[in-house]
């Protein structure tokens, strides 16, 4: 069932917010959360609740030592894979399909004029979202609602640890039109397993789609391993 308050309006100041939530709590962060509050409630984007929650998280950020803010922060995202914010891997994993999608990745953000950092991947939830804030009210849904599968697993996962930041992903499915509901979510594998040395990776190639060599729209599609549903 469709969220019924998502707004048809912009909400670009709101997605920035969520995109920054989602990046590593550094004392830039932490400086301005106060500012990021005011912003969510001013641009009135998500409801009520979904604010106050984000508040109370940005509240904590803030409140809470530097050094167990960002241990949380990679303990939660970089050491297991049910809550990792790169999206192609809920989809690819670790297969070479993973290296052509994200080359189409960067030359969609780059059509937006939109250029990464030397240490940003394409597919992080944050730069999706940073993408997402540049375009039209109807663009922007449709983009994230197209990763909506992807968000319901992280965001249960997110569920299972306690964590407040499945409220972050509870607020991206809000804006793009759906419901924050749990799904069933595989358990992580053993951090050995996780970081085993991956096979070598073979390249990439836009050989084969419809237009080699140029631009191609986003699609994320379900993994054929995954538990979630839509």
């Amino acid at each position: 069932m469709k969220n019924p308050f998502a707004p048809e309006r912009p909400a670009p100041h709101t997605l920035r917010v969520l995109a920054r939530l989602l990046s590593y709590p550094d004392a830039v962060l932490r400086e301005h959360a106060a500012d990021m509050a005011r912003v969510l409630a001013a641009e009135g984007a998500l409801s009520p609740a979904r604010a106050g929650e984000l508040g109370q998280l940005l509240l904590r950020l803030a409140r809470r030592p530097a050094l167990a803010v960002e241990a949380e922060f990679v303990e939660l995202f970089d050491r297991g894979r049910s809550t990792s914010l790169h999206l192609f891997e809920h989809v690819h994993g670790d297969s070479r399909d993973r290296g052509p999608a994200m080359i189409d990745l960067v030359k969609t953000y780059e059509q937006a004029g939109l250029l990464l950092r030397e240490d940003e991947l394409p597919d992080h939830l944050s730069v999706l979202l940073e993408y997402a804030s540049t375009q039209p009210p109807a663009q922007a849904r449709a983009l994230l609602a197209e990763t909506a599968h992807i968000l319901r697993a992280i965001f249960s996962a997110l569920l299972g640890k306690g964590s407040s930041y499945a409220s972050v992903l509870a607020a991206v499915l809000e804006l793009a039109g759906e419901r924050a509901e749990a799904v069933a979510v595989a358990d992580d594998e053993p951090l050995d397993e996780t970081w085993e040395e991956p096979a070598v990776f073979g390249g990439c190639s836009t050989a084969g789609q419809s237009r080699p060599a140029q631009p191609q729209p986003v699609r994320v599609v379900r993994s054929a391993s995954s538990g979630a549903q839509p």
